[in-house]
């Protein structure tokens, strides 16, 4: 039986991950997470997939510790080399972050899919969570928007190499700035961008803090200026569809142009982090992001809870 009261956080808030009490000063992160591949080099495929699971122990600020391999794909289909590539980019990853992967579990499965189990640690003091945004709170993002519908142009053969590469490097990218955030007491309340798309998980804050929030629309970036050419040619992954759906009932879109409806429900394939800050911790966070490369774009902020959780303003 667990202690009483050693899960600090479970599926109940939607956060990116479990925390469980180690002590009183530690816990323990753990996540998973996989994919087919959106993306046709092995290698790339793993660092994204890889990337992506490691981001959701960065979101709570935690540190990962170690990891286990999940894969599973077609025997006849799939050589071992290219199995063996897949595995190297997520190892490369790993290792970028100082996590062990120590394992991991195959399965025979129609389709290719690889990913991480992933344990972290993180200081209880330091945690971030989705229930802990507060009114007046700047809402930053660390990556822009549109790997959904570039992954989408991908399978239908009409990304340009350049915006291919773009994507492949920013959705490789770690969120490891997460647990320096954390640590440094610059958020206490962030999240992940992955599937529900910008919308669904600032929504998911939003619920788990008791709060709303209001967007500035055009404070929002995205990947590059293709991004809306391939809207406009139905690359709309059904995950966007879905979640631009979900929004009527979270969202006041006002006069937002349908471009914009679809970029910020787009979903995400390791995203960057939306994170919560206090006005007077912003000038710090956004020099710690300068000084680590890493654009934050100040997109809106928290308000207290009015009767749409998320409004939309120019």
């Amino acid at each position: 039986m667990p202690r009483r009261g050693s899960v600090l956080v479970n599926a109940s808030t939607g956060d990116d991950a479990g925390v469980y009490r180690l002590d009183r000063a530690r816990a323990l992160v753990q996540t998973v997470d996989f994919f087919t591949p959106i993306v046709d080099d092995p290698f790339a495929y793993g660092q994204i997939a890889a990337a992506n699971a490691l981001s959701d122990v960065f979101a709570m600020g935690g540190r990962p510790l170690t990891a286990l391999n999940i894969m599973g794909f077609p025997v006849e289909l799939v050589p071992p080399k290219t199995i063996a590539t897949i595995l190297r980019g997520g190892l490369e990853k790993a290792t970028e972050v100082g996590c062990a992967i120590v394992g991991g579990h195959t399965i025979r499965n129609a389709e290719p899919i690889y990913g991480l189990a992933v344990t972290g640690v993180v200081k209880i003091g330091k945690l971030m969570t989705n229930a802990a945004a507060q009114p007046n709170d700047l809402l930053v993002l660390t990556k822009p928007l549109g790997t959904g519908i570039v992954t989408t142009a991908i399978k239908r053969g009409l990304c340009s190499r350049s915006l291919l590469q773009k994507a492949i490097t920013l959705m490789s990218r770690v969120n490891s700035i997460g647990a320096k955030i954390s640590e440094l007491g610059l958020s206490r309340a962030a999240t992940d961008i992955t599937g529900f798309g910008l919308v669904g998980h600032l929504a998911s804050m939003c619920r788990a803090s008791g709060v709303s929030a209001v967007i500035t629309t055009s404070s929002v970036p995205m990947i590059d200026p293709q991004i809306h050419h391939l809207i406009e040619r139905g690359c709309i992954p059904g995950g966007t569809k879905d979640n631009l759906k979900l929004s009527r009932a979270t969202v006041e879109w006002g006069e937002t142009s349908q471009l914009k409806r679809i970029l910020l429900s787009d979903a995400q394939t390791s995203g960057g982090l939306l994170l919560a800050v206090a006005p007077p911790r912003l000038p710090k966070l956004l020099r710690l992001l300068q000084q680590n490369h890493i654009s934050g774009a100040i997109i809106g902020r928290i308000t207290r809870r009015q009767n749409r959780m998320i409004c939309m303003k120019p």
